[in-house]
Parts: structure tokens; sequence; C-alpha cells
């Protein structure tokens, strides 16, 4: 009997992609498929290029182009891009007549956010501004899948401004600023992926309350404020009393104590300027007339 062999293929598993440095994790760059030249085109470039070198001294200024080293040019042949990678820095060669290009910054780019009206989850309206950091990580994705990056990027910020702060109450606005930047980086960043655009900070900069509502939290904060002096001075005043207690049971140990006090405070009086000083007898003084028995009367 034959005997039949089962062979056990083993899956092959395509290896995750590494992002390239500077760009986020789950960016996707422009797909790119390299363009057909047809017989029209090719004869369009020999004639461009009879004519670059015919008017040379004058077309070298077009047949060379340099960008800077935070530029990058994507470059385009008969409307269709020529190369994957964008060309930069550094000096490069065009066609005359028949490449155009688009040159991108790659530096870091900040916009204020307007201020928005914004109704809160409690039903406050409040007046929040802010701002946006970006960054272009793939000039080709900028350039091919939409038409302003600065300005779709602008709008977006605005309406995610709006969307996450709708969502919280004003105390959260006011207390969690950096959370609320974080959710909102996180929401931008995401948005603009495909536009090959990285949001590295968002910051809320002020956030305006209503006249009406900046008195009230005013009055309450006075309130609460007066409430804790009350407190404080009552603890004070209880410190005091017992103080004061064991003072007196100290003083009532010792009578000569009580003379001095009393001496002392004597001295207190007769320091400061005033035209009349009454001073009371002690009781100590009274006590021997006080306690005289009265004389008999002779008959």
């Amino acid at each position: 009997m034959e005997q039949s062999v089962v062979v056990e293929r083993s899956a092959q598993v395509a290896p995750e992609p590494v992002p390239e440095q500077g760009k986020p994790a789950g960016f996707q760059p422009h797909r790119f498929e390299a363009p057909t030249l047809g017989l029209v085109e090719r004869s369009i470039m020999a004639v461009s290029l009879i004519f670059g070198l015919l008017t040379l001294p004058l077309s070298i200024w077009t047949m060379f182009r340099q960008v800077k080293e935070y530029e990058r040019a994507v470059i385009f042949r008969f409307g269709r891009i020529v190369h994957e990678k964008p060309k930069g820095p550094g000096i490069f060669f065009l066609w005359p007549n028949v490449d155009s290009i688009v040159v991108v910054d790659l530096r870091t780019v900040s916009f204020d956010i307007p201020p928005q009206e914004i109704l809160t989850k409690d039903s406050v309206s409040v007046c929040v501004d802010g701002a946006v950091y970006y960054r272009v990580v793939c000039p080709t994705s900028s350039v091919t899948r939409v038409t302003n990056a600065e300005a779709a990027t602008q709008l977006l910020a605005q309406t995610t401004l709006r969307n996450t702060l709708g969502t919280m109450n004003l105390a959260e606005l006011l207390s969690d600023r950096v959370a609320i930047s974080h959710n909102m980086e996180t929401s931008l960043d995401e948005a603009t992926d495909p536009w090959g655009i990285k949001v590295e900070r968002v910051e809320i900069k002020d956030v305006k309350l209503p006249h009406q509502l900046q008195r009230a939290m005013a009055a309450e904060a006075e309130a609460a404020r007066e409430a804790r002096a009350k407190v404080i001075a009552a603890e004070g005043e209880m410190n005091a009393s017992r103080a004061l207690k064991e003072a007196s049971l100290i003083i009532a140990e010792s009578p000569s104590a009580l003379q001095l006090r009393y001496l002392q405070t004597l001295n207190s009086i007769a320091a400061e300027r005033n035209s009349t000083i009454i001073f009371p007898l002690p009781i100590d003084m009274m006590q021997g007339f006080m306690k005289r028995e009265p004389v008999p009367k002779v008959q």
C-alpha cells in the first residue's frame, strides 16, 4: 500500500513595517507608481531638451533648481510624480518646460486657534483659544492628498477643540488643561496622518468666562475664605481661653503672682499718655477693714 505523505506548509508571516525616523508608527506613505511615458511625451521631452540646449545661456536657470536643508521638492512630469522620494536638499536637474515642482517646508509650523464660543456639558458658555504645533513628515502626501495642508489643519483644529470641550464640565475645563491638550493632540494627529502631517503639540492658551459667572465664582471664593477665617479665629479664641484658664490656676496658687500682675498692669497704664489715671485699690488691702469687728457700745 502506498503511503500518502502530507506536507504542511508553514504560513509566511510578513514582517511588520518599521516606521522611518521622524515619522509616526501608524503613518502610511504615499503609494508611488513609476510613470510610463508614451511616444508623444518622449517627443515633447526631446524637443524641450533641444530647445534648452539652443537657448543654453538663458535656460540654464530653469534647468537646475536648488532647495535648502529644511525643504523638499516634489517633482511632477506631465502631471505625474517622477520620484517616490522628494528631491533635496541641494541642486537637481529639471527638464525645461516639462517638469514642475512644489517645494515643501519640513520645519515645525505653529498657528493660533481663534477664540471659539463653546457650550460645555453643564450648559456654560465659554470662549477658548489655543495653539497648535505641527510639521510635515511626508511631502508627497501633503501635496497630493490635500489641497492646502495648513488651512485644512487649522480648520480641523477648530472643530476638534469644539468637539473635545463640548463633552466636558466647566470644572474639568479649568483644572484638566493638560489632559485636554493631550486628547486634542491625539485626535488631530490621527486625522492628519493621511496628509503626511505630524501634530507635535497642542496648548490651551486662555479660557474666558462670562462676567456674571466670574462675579459668582469670586463671591463663592470670598465666602469660602471668610468661612476659613472664622474657623481660624474660633480656634484661636479656644486656644486663648485654655491658656487663660491655665494662667488663672497658676495665679490662684500664688497670691504674690497676682500682685506682680497688678503692678505690671499699672506700669503699662502709666506708659500711655493719659491725663487722668485711676488706680484701683487692691482687694487684699480692704480685707482688713471688711473683717474688722464692730466696737461694743458702753452703756
